[in-house]
């Protein structure tokens, strides 16, 4: 290997935090490090050091240096390139370049650095790319959050609705009470036990706040016993918030179709040779039809778990009839892959990376050919008497596809109310307070790959547009599978496990 470790060091050589790309034990590190002041010469400047078997190749970083250890073969130009680049990576992530800041954010930089160096060599990045890549963007956990946010919201302002109407009752309760002197002092504490009680409980079932509650009687002693064992153990309403989060979207009020399931789940049975097909789209397409913009990127990942498979090769069966672009990963011997569609190491004696997640084959497909859009949308809004009548269908182009857990939501105007629903196939969720309908389909595929929704709503055709769309496959776009695995001596199969995945990024109609 090229580049043995990335390390961010204080003058004195004590590391603030490191990253090694080859087996070196924590002792063997800090011992390189520690050695590394010593070998500087003051008052001359160099960028690099030697000793009999590293080289050091450093920056300094105003009170800390930027180091990497190769080995001495390594080509110094290249070294000095990936040293400049892990430089700029640290400013990102550190706001002032101290001991104390570096290690606040030493997670942050060490997943940076694996996007610079795998395997001991320095990937084709840049530093946009980098940020990218560790960003991990999700709309999925974004819409989920918010979600969950919202309902905290909405049980917190319900609990105090109820608080306010118990206080009233015990109020009223107390009064009653005065009057009658047999009532005295129990009465007092019977009610107070029933507020408290019913408090707990409307926020342990925030799924009935749409409900209209009968107003609570103080005179119900069997509805205080029953309650108020439930309600000792309780601490106000945190608990119920913390486990709210586990089934959110089945109160009557929430989403049919979950936006946290938008990662599908891997199989149940991983062997020890796994692979990923994962795709990602963007699409932007005009109301009017045409599409502006097309993007769908795939990637194969390969993790190994077991040593005796390091040494293997794999099969691409490649059916892509759309054109997308492909692009092995450096160390994959791209001749081979060429002439026989096969994925192995340049170096056919080394093993790949074990319990490592390794991109081995990328591709990219970028069009605005119409025909290849997955699933069209036409939204047509018609103005009444009364407001807009609007038509929304969708058609899925590629027969292919199995789409699941399809949302497509519709912007509405706020403050004219629900929208009257006509026709529709799947069901629906009017989202008043953030002014969205969402039309929900469990599954598109050959046998439902069309279908409609009518409603009607005041306002203007403009109101119902960008419509967003979001689904989840578990059937490729472009049609990359990996066909088998086989070990490089003796050409036998391996027992493997796949998974494919095919997501939206951004799927709108403006």
């Amino acid at each position: 290997m090229v580049l043995l470790a990335a390390a961010v060091c204080t003058k004195a050589g004590k590391a603030v935090v490191s990253r090694q790309f080859v087996e070196m034990t924590r002792t063997r590190v800090e011992g390189l490090l520690a050695a590394f002041p010593k070998l500087m010469n003051t008052g001359k400047q160099h960028t690099f050091v030697e000793t009999d078997s590293v080289r050091y190749v450093y920056q300094p970083l105003e009170k800390l240096y930027m180091v990497l250890i190769t080995t001495k073969n390594s080509n110094i130009l290249e070294d000095l390139e990936t040293l400049r680049l892990f430089s700029r990576v640290i400013p990102e992530y550190c706001r002032v370049l101290e001991e104390a800041e570096v290690s606040e954010h030493c997670f942050d930089l060490i997943f940076a650095f694996d996007e610079i160096v795998a395997l001991g060599y320095r990937e084709n990045v840049n530093l946009a790319q980098i940020r990218t890549f560790t960003e991990m963007d999700s709309h999925e956990e974004k819409v989920f959050r918010a979600v969950r946010e919202t309902k905290e919201g909405e049980a917190r302002a319900e609990m105090k609705r109820r608080a306010k109407e118990l206080q009233r009752a015990r109020q009223d309760a107390e009064r009653a009470g005065k009057k009658s002197p047999g009532f005295g002092g129990f009465g007092s504490s019977s009610m107070s036990s029933v507020t408290s009680a019913t408090i707990i409980t409307d926020t342990i079932e925030p799924e009935k706040p749409k409900v209209a509650a009968a107003p609570v009687r103080p005179s119900g002693p069997s509805k205080a016993l029953k309650l108020g064992a439930k309600g000792k153990e309780v601490d106000f309403f945190v608990d119920k918030l913390k486990s709210e989060g586990e089934n959110i979207v089945t109160c009557s009020a929430g989403r049919k179709a979950s936006d946290a399931s938008k990662v599908l789940q891997p199989p149940v049975n991983i062997e020890s040779v796994h692979l990923r097909v994962e795709e990602k789209i963007s699409l932007t397409c005009g109301r009017d039809g045409g599409l502006q913009n097309m993007e769908v990127l795939g990637i194969i990942t390969l993790k190994v778990t077991d040593e005796k498979n390091g040494r293997i090769s794999i099969l691409i069966n490649n059916n892509d009839k759309k054109g997308a672009q492909l692009q092995t990963h450096p160390h994959v011997d791209k001749k081979l892959f060429t002439t026989e569609s096969m994925i192995g190491l340049k170096n056919q004696e080394k093993y790949f990376p074990l319990n490592t997640d390794l991109g081995v084959l990328k591709w990219r497909l970028q069009t605005t050919d119409d025909s290849l859009i997955p699933l069209t949308i036409n939204c047509w809004p018609s103005e009444s008497g009364t407001g807009c009548d609007v038509n929304i269908e969708y058609e899925l182009q590629d027969e292919g596809l199995e789409l699941n857990d399809v949302i497509i939501s519709i912007p509405v105007p706020s403050g004219v109310g629900a929208p009257v629903i006509g026709d529709l196939d799947g069901q629906y969720n009017h989202d008043s307070r953030k002014n969205i309908l969402e039309w929900t389909l469990p599954i598109i595929d050959e046998k439902n790959k069309t279908g409609s929704l009518e409603f009607s709503i005041a306002g203007k055709p403009n109101d119902f547009f960008p419509i967003n769309v979001s689904f989840v496959s578990k059937r490729n776009f472009c049609d990359i599978q990996v066909a088998k695995v086989t070990y490089v001596e003796g050409n036998n199969p391996v027992k493997f496990s796949t998974e494919t995945s095919f997501v939206v990024d951004k799927y709108e109609i403006l």
